[in-house]
């Protein structure tokens, strides 16, 4: 990507259009500190999630427009499923879970879905770009705190609202996450977890990747394109250390059903899940993969609307497929249960 301004005004990342930087990475990790990560779960977690705050909104294509408004919003309605039709709107105070930059609470607070928004994220770096992006969009009540799923620092009963985008697959015991976020929802609140890969969409997804990436780079490197295709070999060596972390982050994949009766152990009624994303999976993964391992100068407003169309009818057809195969061969699980 390139810093081409979106419609909004903004820039990749939220930057505003008066130039204010973004808060920056906390840092990048040495090989020493991998080595170190592979041993230790949580300490993996906040270098990966430290190292990403700065970077991350480029890396997934994250902005604050109409484009990821709409993909938040629809992924928040798939995800409440039936419930998605009864639920008052705005939804009451929210807590989102391992926020990141607060993609999804901040889209779907300017959706309408959510008005009253605290963040978390072990990682301090995600909660100061997730409340700078908070600012940046008028939301200057938007309150924060680093802090994992297991170990809130919250009342009971404090939300109507816990949610969480892409977050799961790096908690150690989700069941006692779960019940964690059942703890401080009123009785009748509601959880909302988006965003999950699946047990055979993360093989396939995985594959892909491995596939773009040594396609792109050993492409990219030819002599007559590597001044204007290649990325620095200094920018490589980070991503390639940047996945060696990812490997030891993502602890999870979720068989569907499993998921759903992890959630009734944890103590929630009325849970559903729901699936997404085949064919968008087999277009978005490559597309992802290819940018992180070119110039992004190369890449301009044109690419990612291309990349995001291309995603946008993948998944419409998705949309059809899903009445005829089976949910487990999707790529994203969702889960969804109330407090009894």
């Amino acid at each position: 990507m390139t810093d081409e301004p979106k419609p909004d005004g903004t820039r990749p990342g939220g930057t505003p259009p008066d130039g204010t930087p973004e808060p920056q990475p906390v840092g990048g990790a040495t090989e020493a500190e991998v080595e170190a990560a592979w041993a230790d779960t949580d300490l993996a977690q906040v270098l990966y999630h430290d190292w990403e705050s700065g970077t991350y909104d480029d890396k997934w294509s994250i902005s604050f427009d109409d484009r990821c408004i709409s993909f938040a919003a629809d992924r928040f309605a798939t995800a409440l499923g039936p419930a998605a039709g009864t639920v008052d709107r705005p939804m009451g105070r929210a807590l989102e879970i391992g926020a990141g930059t607060g993609f999804f609470s901040l889209n779907l607070r300017q959706a309408g879905w959510l008005c009253d928004v605290v963040v978390t994220d072990v990682s301090s770096g995600m909660v100061d770009v997730a409340r700078r992006n908070a600012r940046n969009l008028g939301f200057d009540d938007v309150d924060g705190a680093v802090a994992g799923i297991t170990d809130l620092p919250y009342p009971d009963a404090s939300f109507d609202l816990v949610l969480g985008h892409a977050v799961l697959h790096h908690v150690p015991d989700v069941e006692a996450g779960l019940r964690e976020c059942l703890r401080v929802l009123r009785p009748g609140g509601r959880f909302v977890f988006a965003g999950e890969p699946t047990v055979i969409g993360d093989r396939y997804a995985r594959a892909l990747g491995r596939v773009t990436w040594a396609v792109t780079t050993r492409i990219t490197h030819l002599p007559q394109l590597r001044d204007r295709w290649a990325r620095p070999q200094e920018e490589l060596d980070s991503s390639s250390r940047a996945a060696a972390l990812e490997a030891v982050v993502d602890l999870h994949t979720f068989d569907p059903s499993e998921l759903a009766r992890t959630a009734l152990r944890a103590g929630a009624v009325d849970v559903t899940t729901a699936t997404e994303e085949l064919l968008a999976a087999f277009l978005g993964w490559p597309v992802r993969t290819f940018e992180a391992a070119v110039n992004p100068e190369r890449l301009g407003w044109g690419w990612a609307m291309f990349a995001y169309r291309g995603w946008q009818r993948l998944g419409a057809v998705d949309k059809v497929l899903h009445r005829v195969l089976p949910a487990a061969l999707f790529y994203d699980v969702s889960v969804t249960g109330t407090k009894p």
